[in-house]
């Protein structure tokens, strides 16, 4: 089962409403898989939301499926790395990718030689909300909004934080700077881990990503949340606003950020069925959902057809804004 991306096509979400329509479907492909041990590989590396997502929803197909889910960190390239490799294995389901939009989005703005077709290689199987990211400043700047900040930046030199190129931290600092008029780096790292922590340790004044990647910077008072995407607060910092309640109403910053579970081309229906149903049981789990909390997420796992309807509506709107980083494409 393959996926063109068509930006003018209207999205069509097929499938039954209940889960109990599902399970013949099921039950056929339970009969002929797994025959072995599964592989999540993950484009990004431990310590990120990426990684949390494929080893919680990873246990839980394990648990029902009777067979081990191994996940293998393989960073590199905005998920590229990992893409390439699971374009190139069996597509009998036993080797499946876990990674962030742009890889299937931002990265054929970014990169000449893409070594995968987003819109052919993959079969969809799960959406994973990954919440809101909270766009975080260091305490010592006295900013409370952004607006604060805007006017902090305009005098001092400043650094800003991203976990991949092309990624929604990486375009929300750039229309940040160009709301603010005032144009400073962004440096891009291989996932959230160490780009928190050299926010930590000074490097950066400003950064976005999961809410519990920051929560060390946060707990420890060296970082202050300003402002969440999305149309609504989070649960989890009820206290602070939207970009949209500070005045930033780009439609960038009401996107719904999400990760997917993906196999290669070509896995048999029922088999992407099983895994995308299982994604949605798994995440209901006290389990999942304690990870979750941990995270700062509202939503759990989603079916492939919620994936798909939302890889058509929303994103020409993350390759418009890829496009506009002006990037040189690697």
């Amino acid at each position: 089962m393959t996926h063109r991306f068509t930006p003018s096509r209207r999205a069509v979400i097929a499938g039954a409403a209940g889960t109990g329509l599902f399970a013949p479907s099921i039950l056929r492909a339970q009969a002929k898989f797994p025959r072995q041990p599964i592989r999540i590989i993950s484009a990004f590396p431990p310590g990120g939301l990426t990684d949390g997502f494929a080893r919680a929803y990873g246990e839980y197909i394990s648990e029902k499926l009777g067979q081990p889910v191994i996940v293998e960190n393989k960073p590199g390239g905005g998920g590229a790395l990992a893409a390439a490799a699971l374009k190139s294995a069996p597509a009998d389901g036993h080797t499946l990718m876990i990674t962030i939009s742009s890889t299937i989005l931002g990265n054929r703005v970014l990169f000449k030689n893409l070594p995968y077709d987003p819109d052919k290689d993959f079969s969809f199987i799960s959406m994973m909300p990954s919440g809101h990211l909270p766009m975080v400043v260091r305490a010592d700047t006295g900013a409370k909004t952004l607006k604060e900040f805007g006017e902090w930046a305009k005098t001092k030199t400043v650094s800003g934080g991203s976990f991949s190129a092309g990624s929604y931290a990486h375009m929300a600092i750039d229309m940040l700077q160009k709301a603010w008029g005032h144009p400073f780096p962004i440096v891009q790292y291989r996932g959230e881990a160490p780009m928190w922590q050299d926010f930590a340790a000074g490097v950066l004044q400003i950064a976005t990503g999961s809410y519990q990647g920051s929560q060390a910077v946060l707990q420890s008072g060296a970082g202050r949340a300003i402002a969440v995407p999305t149309k609504k607060r989070m649960k989890a910092l009820p206290d602070v606003p939207t970009f949209l309640e500070q005045g930033f109403d780009q439609r960038l910053f009401q996107l719904t950020g999400w990760i997917c579970l993906l196999g290669p081309a070509g896995m048999p229906d029922d088999v992407a069925e099983t895994l995308s149903q299982l994604c949605v049981e798994g995440g209901k789990t006290e389990r999942v959902r304690k990870v979750l909390d941990a995270f700062g997420i509202d939503d759990a796992a989603m079916s492939r057809q919620t994936l798909k309807k939302f890889y058509d509506e929303e994103g020409p709107v993350w390759i418009e804004h890829a496009r506009a980083l002006n990037l040189t494409a690697q």
